[in-house]
């Protein structure tokens, strides 16, 4: 690539507009190696590379500089801040029930992530800019005051749609801090090692699984849980201060030691700035396309709620008006955008191509099953919120124990599409498709957990080995954002999936209540459909009680038969990877794992 050296030397080049060489696939098929297009020009030497924009540069400038012992504490923080992240969302999933169902809109609980998953995913490709234009230590500050908003806003909440707003600012900035993290490990890593340091990211999940649902019920029945996001709204910031310090220290470090390259000023005002990022950015790409998504997705959790149902001229405006935005949106991006949102040539690679649509798919089946899992097991098994966090929580305990087993084999086999393809989706499928007989009212729990252990596994092993192949399929300069664009699918595909089970519970759940609810419970018909705790009022055994569970089940059958067929999706997505060998391919330079 050195024919762009001069193109990249402005911070205003889009990664997106930048065209990979030609690939030459069979001789990749043949050797295993890893595509030549995207091997760093200058991967045999330690020099800074002139090809990549400035955040990488940095970024390359900072693993120069670094100590061992400054490596290694970044590595400590980077746990550390993930223990308290995760401890945090493990209490807000738990929570969540109660805070809809505190303003009797359980109904909407799957609605309130449609749009925090869709705007904090996409919102990961304008990051990756960030971090490729001004630097990895300035978007990880802007994403923890992101995370923090939403925080003080989910204390202060009066109402389910000020929830949902706050839900929107703190997955952006949840989301935006992890991917952060993430480009940090990938920076300091091997790729032959980058699996098991992505899974030592993640590990703190298998300690906070214990402490979400215990945290959860001691401020529900204590200060409430309004002071549970409160609390974390101060913790943030002071526990994300420290790694944002010596990521500052290192990069002002290699600037005064005259390692990175001298950019000019550029000239521009402060307005002809503004209009500069806002184009950079793609804006206007972005509103187009959160817009469209947002008005074809809401509607099936919205619909119920309207008198004339689908047949509501609210519902069909939305559907008319989000398709023609995404219309709006693909013209925009192939006639007229500057700046593509999407780095549509990026994705012209199988591999990248495939695991993108892995990491979509498994995301709209996991958030199928799972949008009303905490609620089922709380009534339908008869388990505490702390109880119910514990089942709850087995996917994420068992994926991340399970990662590091799969970074290790990475390691050692050189090689992670098998893992995939011969372990992660079809034992992913075996457990979802399971749970269509086992996740049902007088069923032993222990099939339940039985079904959550197999997908926690093949889940540990798909969103691993996803990620490796969006890296291994590019250089080091473009692992942002092909990282961005493969979170970016998931996030959507964590839309998609939230919306399709609001869509179901919406519509089955109540028509069932109705069909099963004994004469006299009839008139409580709908607080029972929008307030968890009065399902859980209801004594075990009662005709009631019974009925609520019939029509649980029923709603959890469809939803699992749903995401059970879209798994199919999932295999022809993993084969489509060439079998790259990451173990002998130098990606980064400066001091890494």
């Amino acid at each position: 690539m050195r024919f762009l050296a001069t193109k990249l030397q402005t911070e205003n080049v889009p990664v997106a507009d930048i065209r990979p060489e030609a690939v030459d696939e069979k001789n990749d098929a043949e050797t295993g190696a890893a595509p030549r297009e995207h091997i760093d020009s200058d991967s045999d030497s330690d020099a800074i590379s002139v090809t990549a924009q400035a955040g990488v540069q940095k970024a390359e400038a900072a693993a120069k500089v670094w100590t061992r012992s400054h490596l290694i504490a970044a590595y400590v923080l980077i746990w550390c801040i993930a223990f308290i992240d995760t401890m945090q969302q493990g209490m807000t999933t738990a929570l969540t029930p109660y805070v809809t169902s505190s303003f009797l809109q359980h109904g909407l609980t799957a609605a309130t992530m449609v749009m925090s998953s869709l705007i904090g995913g996409i919102f990961k490709l304008p990051l990756a800019k960030i971090l490729d234009i001004w630097g990895r230590p300035q978007g990880f500050a802007i994403m923890v005051i992101f995370c923090t908003i939403g925080l003080i806003m989910m204390a202060a909440c009066q109402n389910v749609q000020t929830y949902a707003a706050a839900q929107v600012f703190y997955w952006v900035g949840y989301n935006g801090m992890t991917y952060t993290i993430g480009i940090f490990v990938a920076d300091t890593s091997a790729l032959k090692n980058r699996a098991f340091m992505f899974a030592y990211v993640s590990s703190p999940y298998i300690a906070t699984v214990w402490v979400g649902g215990p945290l959860a019920t001691a401020f529900l029945n204590g200060p409430g849980y309004k002071w549970g996001f409160g609390a974390f709204a101060i913790i943030t910031p002071a526990i994300t201060f420290p790694l944002f310090a010596l990521f500052y220290f290192n990069y002002l470090k290699a600037k005064e030691m005259g390692m990175l390259p001298q950019r000019g000023d550029s000239g521009r005002t402060v307005l002809q700035s503004i209009k500069h990022y806002l184009v950079e950015f793609d804006a206007f790409g972005i509103l187009l396309i959160c817009g469209g998504f947002a008005l074809i997705l809401l509607p099936f959790s919205l619909y119920s709620y309207q008198a004339d149902r689908w047949r509501s001229p609210m519902i069909i405006c939305m559907f008319i008006f989000g398709g023609l935005l995404l219309i709006a949106f693909i013209i925009w991006e192939k006639f007229f955008a500057p700046v593509t949102f999407i780095p549509f040539e990026l994705l012209m690679d199988r591999t990248v191509f495939g695991a993108c649509i892995l990491a979509g798919n498994i995301f709209i089946s996991f958030y199928i099953w799972d949008s009303y899992f905490p609620s089922f097991i709380q009534v339908v098994n008869n388990l505490n919120i702390t109880q119910a966090s514990y089942i709850f929580n087995i996917y994420s305990i068992g994926s991340c124990f399970w990662s590091l087993i799969v970074g290790v084999c990475v390691r050692w086999s050189g090689r992670f599409k098998w893992i995939a393809l011969y372990f992660g989706v079809p034992i992913t499928i075996l457990g979802v498709g399971l749970m269509i007989e086992f996740r049902q009212p007088d069923v032993n729990i222990g099939y339940i957990i039985m079904c959550q252990i197999f997908i926690a596994f093949g889940g540990g092993a798909l969103v691993i080995t996803e990620q490796m192949a969006v890296m291994a399929a590019t250089s080091h300069q473009y692992v942002a954002v092909v990282l961005a664009v493969e979170g970016m699918f998931a996030s959507v595909g964590g839309a998609i999936g939230s919306s399709v089970a609001a869509a179901i519970w919406t519509g089955v759940f109540p028509k069932k209540l109705a069909e099963y609810l004994p004469p006299e419970s009839q008139p409580e018909l709908a607080n029972i459909y929008g307030q968890l705790p009065v399902q859980l009022s209801y004594p075990v055994g009662s005709p009631t009680r019974i009925a609520i569970n019939k029509a649980y089940g029923e709603a959890q059958k469809t939803m699992i038969i749903v995401a059970t067929v879209i798994q199919i999706i999932s295999i022809v997505s993993v084969v489509v990877w060439r079998d790259i060998k990451v173990k002998d391919y130098k990606q980064v330079k400066g001091r890494v794992i």
